[in-house]
């Protein structure tokens, strides 16, 4: 049945199990926001461990999703990727440095006799949740923006800005995506630790992590606010569906917005889950906060993947040159890679329930203060 459906179809499949794949790592970045909060909301040492003990049960979750969306994004669309990675690769080894040191970071902050000591360790964490969101939220959006890259008849890329991708860092949208994402994801932390910890015994330590999900959105929010106000009203890049011809589209993404009202719902009701889960986890006791904010960053992170490739629009438009830029029907693989995928694709669902299943059996049990004291206790 998959092998008979048509290779337009196969397209819009993988784009759209690309972008779930992106907005579930969006919300996976609660981990990063995590540790940018520590060292303002843990005053005491026990406090710094139960924080680094919280996230260190789910930084390798975040890691997996990053390379499971890049290498989703090889797989189905490899000419961006090759464009992408091969052009704009300062920023891109930047992010996965900052990736490399949260690693380490873990494994050997709280290990006897380490040289450089904890507290470095600790600010790595803090690189990789500060630094790292910040170019990847640029660097999707360079999915609105353009890239400035060039494509021959034999699809090499030139790239035409010597900063290989850094610049995306100086354009006002990208980096207001970026520090939105910083900010949001220390919502989540905030979210998730309010969830997760045991703050028995440590009621102080709770008022500061609740306080910190509302200072975060209220810092992030002039940022969203600039971003969905330059989708309403920037030039868009868009595709004339009979020739393939790239051209520049006034309101592009208000229009892919009016066109696909499915996506502006998801829009829509995923920053309304995100500010509830938010006001919940500030203004009352409950633990749930998390169970809305994620489920609402995922859907607003959807729909903002969906604007960028539906619709006759270039998910990766190039600003050098219109016409290499790169949309899901002239980026994708072949017609048998794309249906060999779609099987292989058909597990998902079952490994996505072996994760909710462990993650279940991994927070079960509240994480307190006496489970991070004594010897042995502390594992990050």
């Amino acid at each position: 049945m998959i092998g008979n459906l048509d290779t337009a179809v196969l397209q819009q499949l993988w784009w759209l199990l690309c972008s779930v794949v992106g907005s579930l790592f969006l919300f996976l970045t609660f981990v990063q926001g995590g540790q940018t909060l520590l060292w303002q909301i843990a005053k005491t040492g026990t406090e710094k461990s139960m924080v680094i003990n919280s996230l260190g049960r789910k930084w390798e979750l975040t890691f997996t999703t990053l390379v499971l969306f890049g290498g989703a994004l090889f797989a189905a669309f490899p000419k961006f990727y090759a464009t992408s990675f091969g052009g704009a690769y300062w920023v891109w080894v930047i992010i996965l440095f900052t990736f490399i040191i949260q690693a380490v970071s873990y494994e050997y902050r709280s290990k006897p006799g380490n040289v450089l000591g904890a507290r470095v360790y600790e600010l790595f964490l803090f690189i990789n949740g500060s630094l790292g969101l910040l170019l990847i939220g640029a660097a999707v959006g360079t999915f609105f923006t353009g890239s400035n890259f060039v494509l021959d008849e034999y699809n090499l890329v030139s790239w035409t800005n010597p900063l290989r991708g850094l610049e995306a860092a100086f354009n006002l949208f990208n980096v207001s995506l970026g520090l939105f994402l910083v900010f949001h994801a220390r919502s989540l932390g905030a979210m998730y630790l309010a969830n997760n910890l045991d703050f028995k015994g440590h009621e102080e330590f709770e008022k500061r992590v609740r306080s910190a999900a509302l200072i975060n959105l209220v810092c992030g929010l002039p940022f969203l606010l600039y971003v969905l106000g330059s989708l309403v009203f920037m030039d868009g890049f868009a595709i004339e569906p009979a020739t393939g011809k790239v051209f520049m589209e006034t309101g592009k993404y208000l229009h892919n917005l009016q066109a696909m009202p499915a996506v502006a719902a998801m829009l829509t009701a995923g920053l309304v889950l995100v500010v509830a889960g938010i006001a919940l986890t500030g203004f009352t006791s409950s633990r749930s906060g998390i169970w809305l904010g994620g489920p609402g960053t995922v859907l607003a992170g959807l729909a903002l993947f969906l604007t960028a490739g539906y619709n006759n629009t270039p998910f990766y438009p190039s600003r050098s040159d219109l016409q290499s830029s790169l949309s899901i029907f002239n980026a994708s693989s072949s017609h048998y890679t794309l249906t060999a995928m779609t099987y292989v694709a058909m597990v998902i669902p079952l490994v996505l329930a072996y994760i909710a299943y462990v993650w279940y059996l991994m927070d079960r049990k509240k994480l307190g203060a006496e489970d991070v004291s004594g010897d042995s206790a502390e594992v990050y």
